[in-house]
Parts: structure tokens; C-alpha cells; sequence
């Protein structure tokens, strides 16, 4: 399955299709409206195919939106979505904000970022369903979408099934630094095989892990050397009890270096939100394994410290994609949505 400028040149003999909100009538209602409380499907399609891309935007009066609509995908009559992740979220950046960004598989495009953009390719055999669940308070009045696909003639084999997991944990369980050194609370101490690590994603099956987006609220209130990092990511592949993949250091994995605190887009990693002086307030950054997948034949699961040896108490939500066989794992379920709602 070529794609991008690799693969332009190819003949193919699929069918560009499409479902989107326009106006039937022929008029400018182009959009769909998704009551409080219940569930629309944004497309259904039969028999082999790939969704190639997916854009929304969204307008509503309700507060924190981005994370009370979530947004489910199931490949060839599944009843467990492979993907259930809030909005937001989903395209890349969390705390129920949004920002101009840009990265190869997602993007947020003006106005102010409200243009969501998916380029994640998502294949399946027997057919597929997207839908979008309002669990806010208030109708969203205009829910604008596309999701454009092809239809084949018949399916691929080897292609995993695309997903997409959501977890937060609020706060992260650290230890306090009260009465100790900073330097000592920061960067020392041991952790060797990643207890208490927080978790961005596990499955069970055959696949690749192509990356995450994190999202980390800094609580901790001083005017010492505050960096939120220092955590090393910790991937364990076919059931380990000790990881095979271990990182240097948070900003190491997302290909940056010495604490970032500019922002900073690229294709497979970034730092769109790098919080303000002293590492305060909101972070996000992504890494995305498009080059360079980790692949799986039992299990796997992907972890990163909260602080060196865990040690730091912040706020952290992440969304993790990944591509697998299927039947997949059932999802933890999603937290409701109070658990969810962002941190002013």
C-alpha cells in the first residue's frame, strides 16, 4: 500500500469515495447537528476499502467540547471500536484546546486551529464505521465533516487495522519533594524495570506501534528548576518484564534536547504547546513511528516515566496509535467525561 509522493505515479484500480455533511437540498447547511446525549454516524462503508483522510470542524457553545465528543471506528463488524478517543485529542493536541499545528498524520489548520486533519490510512476487509457521541450538556450545532476513502476491488493482505487509545491519569502518583534536595528529587534515584510507569498504550496480537501525543499539566508551584521531564520511555515487546526499548530522557524521545521550551512542528515529532516559564502551565509534544514503527508478534506495551524514577505529580493525558490484527484487546473503558474535563 504506497502512499504520499512514493507512490503517486502507481495505477490503481480502487474508487475515490466519500461521506461528508453537505446540504442535501443542494443549499449551505453543510453540516450535521449531534444532539446532547446521542450518537451520529459519520460514515459506513461495505465491502473492502481505506479510509485515507478524515477532516472536521466543529462549532458549539459548549465549554470543553474537545473532550466530550468522542470519536469511535470499527473495522469489519467489530463491536469493540478500535478507536475511542475525545476529539480533540484525536487529532493531536489535548486539554480541550486547539492550536495551529502540523505534523505528517494529523493536523490542526486555521482558524486558530480549528480545521482537524487525519492522514492516518485505515484499511479494512468486510467494511468499516465511524461515528461521533456527544456526551456534553449541549446540542453541537454545526459538526462539519469528511471522510474520504477508497473502495477496492478486493482487500490487501498483511494490513493491520488501525487504533487509537486515550488514557489520563490526574494526578500522577509521585513522591513529594518537600524537605528534599531539588536536584536529588529531580534526577536521582532508580527505576530499572519501569514500575510505576505511566501507561500509553497496550495490546495483545500481532501489529506496530506508531507513536502518541502527550499532553502534561505541570502542578508542581516553585521558583526551582521545574522541568517536567527527565522521564525515559520504556517499551515492552512480547510479554518482557524488563523492556528491550529504553529512552535517555522525556524530550530525547520526542527528538528534541536540554529541556525544550520552544515550540516546534515537523512530520514524525513536535512541540506544538511547550508551557510557559519555567516549563508552567501546559505542554504538548508528539512522536510518531511513521519511519520507524515498533513492531510486535505477542503483545506490547508502552510506557514513560512521569519525572526521572516517577517521581513527579502532573497532570498527564496521551493519545497512542497503533496498527494490529484483529480481534484487539477490549479497551479500558473511557473515563466519564467529569474524569476527562481539562484543567483551566
Amino acid at each position: 500500500m504506497l502512499s504520499g509522493l512514493d507512490g503517486v505515479a502507481k495505477l490503481r484500480d480502487h474508487k475515490r469515495k466519500r461521506f461528508s455533511s453537505y446540504d442535501r437540498t443542494g443549499g449551505n447547511k453543510d453540516y450535521i447537528t449531534v444532539k446532547a446525549g446521542e450518537t451520529e454516524t459519520l460514515a459506513e462503508m461495505k465491502g473492502p476499502g481505506c479510509v485515507k483522510h478524515i477532516w472536521v470542524t466543529i462549532r458549539t457553545d459548549e465549554e470543553w467540547y474537545l473532550r466530550k465528543l468522542v470519536l469511535r471506528m470499527y473495522w469489519d463488524g467489530e463491536k469493540d471500536p478500535s478507536v475511542e478517543v475525545p476529539i480533540g485529542d484525536f487529532f493531536g493536541i489535548g486539554h480541550g484546546i486547539t492550536q495551529n499545528y502540523v505534523s505528517a498524520p494529523l493536523q490542526m489548520s486555521p482558524e486558530d486551529g480549528k480545521g482537524f486533519n487525519c492522514w492516518w490510512p485505515m484499511p479494512y476487509s468486510k467494511g468499516a464505521k465511524i461515528t461521533i457521541e456527544n456526551q456534553g450538556e449541549m446540542d453541537v450545532a454545526s459538526f462539519y465533516y469528511y471522510v474520504d476513502y477508497e473502495e477496492w476491488k478486493k482487500s490487501e493482505e498483511g494490513l493491520g487495522r488501525f487504533h487509537a487509545y486515550w488514557n489520563r491519569q490526574n494526578p500522577t502518583d509521585g513522591t513529594s519533594d518537600k524537605g528534599v534536595d531539588n536536584r536529588e528529587w529531580m534526577f536521582m534515584g532508580e527505576n530499572p524495570v519501569g514500575e510505576g510507569n505511566y501507561l500509553l498504550m497496550e495490546a495483545e496480537g500481532k501489529g506496530h506501534y506508531v507513536g502518541c501525543n502527550v499532553n502534561v499539566v505541570n502542578l508542581r508551584k516553585t521558583d526551582k528548576f521545574n522541568w517536567y521531564g527527565e522521564g525515559d520511555d520504556m517499551i515492552y515487546i512480547d510479554g518482557e518484564k524488563t523492556p528491550s526499548l529504553i529512552g535517555t530522557g522525556t524530550e530525547d524521545y520526542y527528538g528534541m534536547s536540554w529541556c525544550p521550551t520552544q515550540e516546534y512542528c515537523a512530520p514524525y515529532h513536535g512541540l506544538p504547546i511547550p508551557g510557559g516559564k519555567n516549563w508552567s502551565g501546559k505542554i504538548t509534544w508528539y512522536r510518531y513511528h511513521v519511519e520507524d514503527p515498533v513492531y510486535f508478534e505477542k503483545s506490547i506495551k508502552v510506557t514513560i516515566e512521569h519525572g526521572h524514577a516517577n517521581k513527579r505529580n502532573d497532570d498527564y493525558s496521551s493519545t497512542a496509535y497503533w496498527y494490529q490484527t484483529e480481534p484487539h484487546k477490549p479497551f479500558i473503558k473511557l473515563p466519564d467525561v467529569t474524569e476527562r474535563i481539562p484543567r483551566k
